[in-house]
């Protein structure tokens, strides 16, 4: 497959339309939140770990997305125009998966590496709300120390990829690495401004910010893009 200099725009599009739509999810920035309340951070510190969380869910993201890419640049160099056509088709299948899951009534499922858990609106997020103070042995309550409520944070996200940037990753294969870089670059932005927008909306008193309508649509969003996007990689590679 020759690279395409016009699938680029659409690809990085995509790209930002999916990171920050999946960041968007109370699940990757409610927690920090409620962690600042009891443990009496101020909007600095906590924007300061969100950003530590966010990086650490890009970095798994995008080692998948590596993986990826070496695979096809082998599959490409191997297949010629073929895999243009293969990439595409994939694109379109993948989209037509997040569709019928919309349909389903799956608006928005988040894939944990240690097991799957299915996350909805804002909430289904208020789930995660954890009592950041134990009992000392005289009986009162002190906060739990930073350390660890920062560990259980970053554990989190890090170990959590954001499933649904893999196919933009997919479809920026035909740029090789250098597509890889500047799709993790997209994704690292895209990913920690969405997460420290809404934590920091949320401190500020937006206290009934109800992402759940976003939320919802989310794998339609996905499914919609990628059909898209698929069809355009089909057509621009029947013109070259």
């Amino acid at each position: 497959m020759v690279a395409q200099p016009e699938l680029l725009a659409p690809i990085v599009v995509t790209g930002v339309v999916v990171a920050f739509l999946h960041a968007a999810i109370p699940t990757h920035w409610l927690p920090f939140v409620l962690a600042a309340r009891g443990q009496g951070w101020g909007r600095g510190r906590t924007l300061g770990v969100v950003a530590l969380a966010g990086m650490g869910h890009v970095l798994l993201t995008a080692l998948l997305g590596a993986l990826l890419v070496f695979v096809g640049v082998e599959a490409g160099g191997t297949l010629g125009r073929t895999f243009g056509w293969l990439a595409g088709g994939a694109l379109i299948a993948v989209g037509t998966y997040y569709v019928w899951r919309q349909a389903c009534g799956a608006g928005h499922g988040h894939v944990h590496l240690f097991g799957r858990h299915e996350h909805g609106g804002h909430a289904q997020a208020g789930s995660h709300r954890h009592n950041h103070h134990h009992k000392t042995q005289g009986g009162a309550a002190r906060p739990r120390s930073d350390v660890a409520v920062i560990a259980g944070l970053l554990a989190l996200l890090a170990f959590s990829p954001c499933e649904g940037f893999l196919p933009v990753y997919g479809a920026g294969v035909v740029f090789g690495w250098t597509g890889f870089i500047l799709l993790s670059c997209v994704l690292a932005v895209a990913t920690v401004a969405a997460m420290a927008l809404f934590t920091w909306l949320t401190m500020t008193g937006l206290e009934g910010l109800d992402l759940s309508r976003v939320t919802r649509w989310e794998a339609g969003v996905y499914g919609v893009l990628f059909i898209g996007l698929g069809l355009l990689v089909l057509v621009t590679e029947g013109w070259s």
